[in-house]
Order: C-alpha cells, then sequence, then structure tokens
C-alpha cells in the first residue's frame, strides 16, 4: 500500500479552496475543506462535482442529519411518546438544541449551516454518482462525549443545551470565524468543547478517524477499475476535519471493520446499580430503623417526611412546566418511588402522562424550532412542554431526594 498527501488540485474548481489529496489502494482521494456557513463552499462543492472528474462523492453526514436537511418537516412524523419510552429525551434535547442552533445561524447569515453538504448529496445524486455518508450518528457522538466527561463537565453540556435551546441572541463574530474553521458540531456545544480535552478528543479527533475509516471502505469496496486510471472520489468536509483526516487516511492501517466497532462502542452501564441500591438501602432502611427503636410515629414521620419532599418538589416541577393536574398528579406520586428504581425516572413517567393527555399536534412539531427561540414558546408549544415537563420533574426529585435524605439523616442521627 502506498499515501501520498499531495496540496496539488486535481481541478480548477479547488485552485482556491483548502483541500488534500489522498491516494491509496487504488483510490485518489479528494478532500475538499469547507466552511459550513458559506456560499462560496457550496458553489466550490458544485463546481466540482460540476466538473466530471470524480466517480463517487463522500459528506460529512450521517443518515439522521441529511435527512434533516432535506426534509425539515420529518420532525413533525417523530414519536414523541416512543421517545420517552425509549429514555432518548436527552439526545432528543440535544438533537433540538443543534436545530435551534442551526436556525439563528441561517437567519443570521443568510446561509443554511452544512447548505454546501447538502449540495453535494443533491448534485451527486442527480448524476448518478454513489453517494457515502461517512460521519458518525450525532446521537452516537453525543452519548461517547457524555461519557468522557465527569459530572461537572456533563453540567455544563447539559447548560450549553438549555442555553442553545432558550436563547435567541445573534451567534457571535468569533463563533462565526471558529465555523468557517472548524466544525459545526464543535461550535454547538458552546465555548467549552474548545477547553474540554474528552469533548474535543470526541467531537473532532475521533470523528477524523471514524470518517478516515469510511473512506477506507470505500477503498476496500470499489468497483474494479483499470491500473492506469484511480477510482476518484470527492470528499466534503468541514475544513477543521481537513488536516486529521488527511493523516488518518493516509497512515492508518487497521481493519476498517475492528476501527468502526471500536469507534461505535459506547460503554455500557455497570450491571449492578450502586446508587440505586445505596440509596434503596438508605432510606428502606432508615424507615426500619425508624419503626423499630421509635415506633409507629417515628417511622411514619419518616416515611410522610420522604413522600413529601420528593413527591412536592416533582409536583412543583411538573407544575412550573405547565402540566396538566392529572401529570402533576403522576408526578407526586412517582416522585417518591422511581429513585428508587434503576431504569425509571419520575420525568418520564409524568411526561408519558402529559403526552397522552395533551398530544402534541402536526402544528406544535412545525412551530417547534421557532417556538422554543423564545422563553414564552415553551409553554406554548406542546412538545417544548413535554420536555420541560420531564426536566423540571426530574429536577425537583432530585432535589427532594437530597432534602428529604438529609432530613431523615438527621432524625436518624438526632
Amino acid at each position: 500500500m502506498t499515501s501520498e498527501i499531495s496540496p496539488i488540485p486535481v481541478d480548477d474548481a479547488l485552485a482556491n479552496q483548502p483541500h488534500r489529496v489522498v491516494e491509496r489502494d487504488g483510490v485518489r482521494f479528494t478532500l475538499l475543506g469547507t466552511a459550513h456557513v458559506s456560499r462560496s463552499s457550496v458553489d466550490a462543492v458544485r463546481a466540482a462535482i460540476a466538473g466530471g472528474h470524480y466517480d463517487a462523492v463522500a459528506i460529512e453526514l450521517d443518515e439522521g442529519r441529511l435527512q434533516a436537511l432535506n426534509d425539515p418537516d420529518a420532525l413533525a412524523r417523530l414519536d414523541l411518546i416512543k421517545v420517552l419510552r425509549e429514555g432518548k429525551t436527552h439526545l432528543f434535547a440535544a438533537n433540538l438544541a443543534l436545530a435551534a442552533y442551526q436556525r439563528r445561524l441561517a437567519e443570521q447569515l443568510g446561509v443554511e449551516p452544512g447548505a454546501e453538504l447538502k449540495a453535494g448529496a443533491q448534485d451527486a445524486r442527480a448524476r448518478g454518482l454513489p453517494l457515502h455518508l461517512i460521519d458518525r450518528e450525532v446521537g452516537l457522538t453525543f452519548k461517547r462525549a457524555m461519557q468522557r466527561l465527569g459530572w461537572w463537565g456533563r453540567i455544563k453540556v447539559t447548560a450549553g443545551i438549555g442555553a442553545a435551546m432558550f436563547g435567541d441572541e445573534q451567534v457571535g463574530d468569533e463563533e462565526i470565524e471558529k465555523l468557517k474553521q472548524g466544525d459545526l458540531l464543535e461550535s454547538s456545544f458552546g465555548e467549552f468543547a474548545s477547553d474540554s480535552p474528552a469533548l474535543y478528543q470526541t467531537i473532532i479527533a475521533e470523528r477524523d478517524r471514524y470518517m478516515a475509516t469510511r473512506l477506507r471502505e470505500v477503498a476496500r469496496d470499489r468497483p474494479d477499475v483499470r491500473d492506469d486510471a484511480p477510482y476518484r472520489v470527492l470528499a466534503v468536509v468541514g475544513a477543521g476535519h481537513l488536516h486529521g483526516l488527511a493523516t488518518h487516511l493516509a497512515n492508518d492501517t487497521d481493519p476498517p471493520a475492528e476501527a468502526l466497532a471500536q469507534l461505535q462502542q459506547v460503554r455500557r452501564k455497570s450491571g449492578i446499580p450502586w446508587f440505586t441500591i445505596a440509596l434503596c438501602v438508605f432510606v428502606l432502611g432508615g424507615f426500619a430503623w425508624g419503626f423499630w427503636q421509635g415506633g409507629v410515629d417515628v417511622g411514619s414521620d419518616l416515611i410522610v417526611q420522604w413522600v413529601l419532599a420528593t413527591g412536592v418538589l416533582g409536583a412543583i416541577g411538573c407544575a412550573v412546566a405547565g402540566g396538566h393536574p392529572l401529570s402533576i398528579l403522576a408526578a407526586f406520586i412517582s416522585s417518591p418511588l422511581t429513585p428508587l428504581h434503576p431504569a425509571l425516572a419520575s420525568g418520564t413517567v409524568s411526561a408519558l402522562v402529559e403526552a397522552n393527555l395533551r398530544k402534541p399536534t402536526y402544528a406544535d412539531f412545525m412551530a417547534l424550532r421557532d417556538d422554543v427561540q423564545h422563553v414564552r414558546g415553551w409553554w406554548k408549544n406542546r412538545v417544548a412542554r413535554i420536555l420541560l415537563n420531564f426536566f423540571l420533574t426530574s429536577l425537583g426529585t432530585a432535589i427532594g431526594v437530597w432534602t428529604g435524605g438529609l432530613r431523615m439523616l438527621g432524625k436518624l442521627i438526632g
């Protein structure tokens, strides 16, 4: 195998664009670095494909993001109840934050973020060229990023997601310049992404290797070509990935299947829910100790304090979110119990009740991206209100667990 990185453009369309050429395994990869908010990048991609110099096109997208670019109405067909039941609420919120951030950019700059990727996909299909989606699924990247962070890092990411969903201010010049030279996901997560080695590793460096591996799969599965005519692939990627992608593509030798399996792996949670077990032992043990040492009065008082601390605060969170009275009741009933269950959250219970009682309409989904740009819209839009229900009920219950636990501890040692 021979690999070569060359700055020489293969056609005039790339003359003034950042690019790399890597040739290996009978394939000539032309890596075109683009700015995700630049009209000139859209023109460069279209000109490169129109030139007829390539046998296939690869773009920095996954199936979900390409569908979102091509079909903005896909959100209206989402089964929100299924999202809640499968525990994917956080991932849905992350995608909603990304969509809101992209909407602000589009309104401010007059260019749809990722328009050059969309153009690459459309023009490749129009010319009958094979299209390869080489980026990792954004939900998987988000999961791996969160697993690398400590509790403080997770709080910062969650705060960044909330700011992206609630914020309606213009994107700053510094962020726009970063987008021109960097990556949309990195900018979407906010300023802490560049300050966190864990986030940089997952959002940028890992994806460089992932996309290079996907391109090596293209080389492995290419059609038969003449020895003197390499198979030519145009890969359209953000400029921030250009150097790392070219380096991995030229030098990596591990089998693509093994590399992809490693980069797609998500660490499973411990089979033993230690925190839940410890909390159960503390709470139920505290009740038992209260009945044993102080009789019915003390034991009953401990139970009432736990129920009130968790149930009331969970119900308040649901009420602040504008929950239906039955959703608030569900939050009150479930909040004392769900902390003792490893796979259930009070926010999920109340949000499911809310979703069934006040089912979002097609209009709610269609207006979602606009409504979440304003604080009032979160209570107006039924989809957004269900998300608020989930997060605020869960937050209220979490505060109640600590409050009730501390009160119980004070009773036991007092």
